[in-house]
């Protein structure tokens, strides 16, 4: 079994290996003729358990095969044009080149005597991002496995740096559409039900500061302590950005934790037409970032970056056998210091490959790509009267619903999207997202690949229409 370990002895093995995993995924992409086959849980679930996993192939080219069977042929792929569903991206090259070196290499970033060089290209794109993002000369941070986990951390420290008798006292101020993982981090923080104060938004889904000046003056005459502000800079809805210098104005006003989650709209930070739409986060005292959303790197790659470096102390333990409390006199960078995780994989070499090889201006001009895109599909909506779109985007999201003229029943109209969105799915020519708007159900497009064109999009609305149409048909038969 000792073959099957990667050393001196091994390299050709792990070369040949490698390079016919990589020949599989590249000629099943290259052949990719839709986002998905439309494969059912019952039909893929028997396929699945028949395999006995204490019986090994013991050859790489026959678990391919089965790999091929059981995974590759009925994934989702993102980088088909017509996958137009979640906040997921096509991944760039050279990420995916950093991706095969730091999974052979294994560092692991909680040392430095784990990491080395790893360490110090975390720190070096750490530091470029709150360059990008403008914090000033006393911020930092670390990568993390995801938006939740970075909007957890901001959160932590922002509890730990409200001045609050008890945990019972602390509010935490958030638009009504921003990510659910701000409940969840009040949960886990030891916050009630009731610590997060939703705030409502405007017509083009944008937290209303009107609202939130009017709680945050109540919270104080109530005796409860504003522990952080959560603006959005990019919601998973709509794309909305919250308006950020206002937001930071109150924030100042009552000395309160500002957090900017960004984790969808930091591809701005690159843009080179639409940076100014994330005016204002400069002023944060914390941001989360998911360069695997609009950077078009693999997952997971994301960062929580800080104004104030001092603020990360609240993240730190030591111990004795990993970073003892001697190696910060000895000013050795452990990155544990600073991160909710231990072992941690070097997904940092990701972004570094991407940069070094497209450079940020190769990163931001995608992210434009989609969003002029989106420009586009919401005129192609807006002209289409079969269709309902809710607002003008701001990144490159679109919330939409098929609207029957015949139909007058608003809960028959919400049943012909669901059903249009199910049945799209399992034929398998498109996949799109859905959610819900003043309850009813809508559909979504997020748009972060920019080979998709508008001609997929309209391609697309007929799909949705043709379906929906299908059900409501099917519908008056049933009835009559």
């Amino acid at each position: 079994m000792r073959s099957h370990l990667l050393n001196d002895a091994t390299a050709e093995q792990y070369r040949r290996s490698v390079t016919e995993g990589v020949e599989r995924v590249a000629a099943t992409v290259a052949t990719t003729d839709r986002p998905f086959t439309g494969v059912t849980v019952d039909a893929l679930s028997p396929r699945i358990d028949e395999i006995d996993l204490d019986r090994p192939l013991h050859d790489t080219a026959a678990v391919l095969d089965e790999l091929a069977d059981v995974y590759l042929r009925d994934a989702v792929y993102f980088h088909h044009p017509r996958y137009l569903a979640h906040l997921n991206c096509p991944v760039v090259i050279p990420a995916l080149v950093g991706e095969a070196v730091l999974s052979a290499v294994n560092s692991s970033l909680d040392t430095w005597d784990q990491s080395a060089g790893g360490t110090l290209i975390e720190r070096k794109l750490i530091d470029w991002t709150t360059a990008r993002i403008g914090l000033g000369p006393a911020a930092d941070g670390v990568f993390t496995s995801g938006g939740t986990q970075s909007n957890l951390q901001a959160l932590l420290l922002a509890r730990e740096e409200a001045k609050a008798e008890s945990l019972a006292d602390l509010r935490i101020f958030a638009s009504e559409v921003s990510h659910f993982s701000v409940k969840k981090s009040a949960k886990l923080l030891g916050l009630g039900p009731e610590a997060v104060v939703p705030i409502p938004v405007d017509h083009d889904k944008r937290l209303q500061t009107v609202a939130l000046a009017r709680e945050l003056e109540r919270c104080v005459g109530e005796g409860l302590v504003p522990m952080a502000v959560v603006a959005t800079g990019g919601t998973t809805d709509f794309g909305s950005i919250d308006p950020l210098p206002e937001i930071a104005g109150l924030c100042e006003q009552y000395g309160v934790w500002m957090h900017v989650d960004a984790a969808y709209g930091c591809g701005l930070l690159a843009s080179l037409k639409y940076r100014d739409r994330l005016t204002g986060i400069e002023r944060a005292d914390s941001v989360t970032v998911d360069y695997h959303k609009s950077f078009f790197q693999p997952v997971s790659s994301s960062a929580v970056l800080v104004r104030d470096v001092a603020t990360l102390r609240h993240a730190t333990y030591h111990a004795e056998y990993l970073n003892p409390r001697r190696m910060v006199q000895e000013r050795i960078p452990n990155q544990v210091d600073k991160s909710l995780q231990t072992t941690r994989r070097f997904d940092a070499l990701k972004l570094w490959m991407t940069l070094r090889v497209m450079g940020a201006d190769g990163i931001g001009q995608l992210f434009d790509e989609v969003c002029d895109l989106a420009v586009e599909g919401w005129k192609l909506l807006a002209a289409d009267p079969r269709f309902d779109v809710v607002v003008e985007p701001s990144l490159s999201t679109l919330v939409f619903r098929y609207v029957p003229a015949a139909v007058t029943d608003p809960a028959e109209t919400d049943r012909a999207n669901l059903y249009a969105r199910k049945a799209l799915f399992a034929s398998g020519d498109a996949v799109v997202a859905g959610t819900k708007v003043a309850g009813h159900h809508y559909l979504k497009f997020t748009l972060l690949n920019p080979e998709t064109t508008t001609a997929d999009i309209a391609a697309v609305l007929d799909l949705i229409a043709g379906h929906a149409e299908q059900y409501l048909g099917d519908s008056l038969d049933r009835a009559s």
